[in-house]
């Protein structure tokens, strides 16, 4: 229903960087099943590499590549696939928590050359940067300035606690985010753990109030809608809409898009009937 409303003039672009499938279905899944969007993903990891390209459809494209400041790097593989990083593990910061020293203990490390984000010619269009890199976000945001300037959303992990040597903050991340034009929308997932020696044997996920890490959506600021385009505009209520359920910021969206002359002025009552009836 919103497709047809808004008509943008091509698919939404998702740039997943860290593609790995190890964390369940993706934002933009529903997306994808709608053929909504097209996606453009990068994996060093050989196995989660082909278990992308396995079940991939027409509209994805995987790569083996590690998305950086474009220096060359080690990519430390570590016993828990979710734990491998360009980055060192903090054994005294893992050893806090019940099994992330096994988890964070590294088995291998490859030389690697990085590319930076900028650089990556597969990127034609960037709407939608999804990232997930273990440490490497911030790095992967000051080396893509010139792509994200069109991107509207940005889904990345953060850590409040580093479990790698020399990684950035949530507050480094929303620092550089924040002077991109971008500004904090949602928790998608906050991660809490028991502080050792206090431990639950039967579930190593056992948390009490420690704040860990957190996957959070950081948005164009809606607030500043003058600095968008029409496209951006659109499809940022795609996003919105489909990816989070965040009918305000869509219907936020398509006003903008009315007064601009872009959709008819019935559009923003048709979206929210089409809301209520729906659900979704």
């Amino acid at each position: 229903m919103l497709h047809n409303l808004l008509q943008p003039a091509r698919l939404t672009a998702v740039v997943d960087v860290g593609a790995n499938p190890i964390d369940g279905e993706p934002p933009y899944k529903a997306m994808l099943q709608r053929r909504l969007c097209t996606v453009v993903g990068f994996e060093p990891q050989d196995e989660a590499l082909a278990e992308l390209n396995a079940r991939k459809s027409d509209l994805e494209s995987y790569y083996h590549y590690v998305v950086g400041n474009g220096h060359k790097a080690k990519l430390r593989l570590c016993r828990l696939p979710g734990m491998t990083s360009l980055l060192v593990p903090d054994q005294n910061v893992l050893s806090h928590f019940a099994k992330f020293t096994e988890w964070g203990s590294v088995v291998s490390e490859h030389p690697v050359q990085t590319r930076r984000l900028d650089d990556i010619l597969e990127i034609r269009d960037l709407d939608f940067l999804k990232i997930d890199v273990q440490g490497s976000e911030l790095a992967v945001f000051g080396s893509g300035r010139q792509k994200l300037k069109q991107a509207v959303a940005v889904e990345t992990e953060v850590s409040f606690l580093c479990l790698y040597k020399e990684q950035p903050t949530f507050g480094d991340i929303d620092g550089e985010l924040r002077k991109q034009g971008f500004v904090p929308h949602a928790f998608t997932a906050v991660k809490q753990r028991m502080i050792a020696p206090l431990s639950d044997p039967s579930n190593p996920h056992a948390a009490m109030n420690q704040l860990l890490e957190a996957d959070i959506v950081y948005v164009r600021n809606f607030m500043r809608s003058a600095d968008m385009t029409v496209e951006q505009l659109m499809h940022l209520a795609m996003i919105a809409h489909h990816c989070y359920r965040s009918f305000d910021l869509a219907a936020n969206c398509v006003h903008h898009l009315i007064a601009r002359k872009a959709i008819p002025d019935r559009s923003i009552h048709d979206y929210m009937a089409s809301v209520q009836v729906s659900g979704r």
